[in-house]
């Protein structure tokens, strides 16, 4: 973990260190293998705005070894930025690191979402991958809180998991994920968002075609449009001055950091 303090208008560029889904599975395969800790976040607009709001989501962000790009405007913003990444989202991760911890005979935990959405991804997944051995199920009441989650920490690292996946929202996963790897470092812990909703079926994830034309917000807003109006609004604030950035940051040649510079 770097433990590096983020600023508050740190370009999303300079986070991302994750080129693509395929380099990540390797690296977190052999951190699996060898029992070493790691944490992932999934970078999107939604957390630059709160990254810009929160010094505590700041700091636990700076805690993450690993950081991708979870939504269609980072990887624009960082290849007009000069930095040649692919999408990868929590919700596609789910399913091959399920299969790793198969593979490679990893513990596995989840943390977030409600007890029938885990019960129901559990059977999904031990169903698909023969050898999975899911140890921690744990479902927080409403209004947890990642300050103050010594108990649930405990149960954690008492069920010996060695990957677990958190499924609470940004910013509760990615402050618990730091809080974790901060009292266990051998664990590794990635934040998944809704990807155990999509497995479970009580969330529907937009259709490939939409995915596809990078309509997967649109999708989103339509299904829930209170939850999201002002979100997307939000995020819509801040995209000219990112273009902006990424312009001159590609004239200019230079970054405080960027894709291969801060590498997990």
């Amino acid at each position: 973990m770097t433990d590096q303090p983020l600023q508050p208008d740190i370009a999303p560029w300079a986070l991302v260190n994750v080129s693509s889904q395929a380099a990540l599975l390797t690296d977190i395969r052999t951190r699996l293998t060898r029992k070493t800790g790691f944490g992932v976040a999934t970078l999107n607009l939604d957390h630059v705005v709160k990254l810009r709001q929160g010094a505590a989501f700041r700091q636990a962000y700076g805690r993450h070894s690993h950081i991708t790009a979870d939504g269609r405007p980072i990887v624009w913003l960082s290849r007009l930025a000069g930095h040649d990444i692919d999408l990868v989202t929590g919700s596609d991760l789910v399913d091959p690191l399920a299969r790793l911890c198969a593979e490679t005979g990893t513990p596995l935990a989840f943390v977030g979402a409600t007890e029938p959405v885990l019960e129901a991804a559990t059977a999904f997944l031990t169903a698909r991958h023969p050898g999975l051995a899911i140890v921690a199920r744990i479902a927080p009441p409403m209004g947890f809180d990642p300050e103050n989650a010594e108990a649930v920490i405990a149960d954690i690292i008492a069920s010996g998991a060695g990957l677990c996946l958190l499924a609470l929202g940004a910013p509760k996963q990615e402050i618990l994920a730091a809080r974790l790897t901060q009292a266990h470092p051998d664990i590794g812990v990635v934040s998944i968002g809704a990807g155990l909703d999509f497995l479970a079926g009580t969330q529907v994830r937009a259709p490939k075609i939409m995915r596809a034309m990078a309509l997967e917000w649109l999708w989103r807003l339509i299904r829930s449009p209170r939850r999201l109006g002002l979100r997307y609004a939000a995020c819509a604030g801040v995209l000219p001055g990112l273009v902006a950035q990424a312009f001159a940051s590609r004239r200019g040649g230079s970054d405080a950091a960027g894709v291969g510079d801060r590498q997990p």
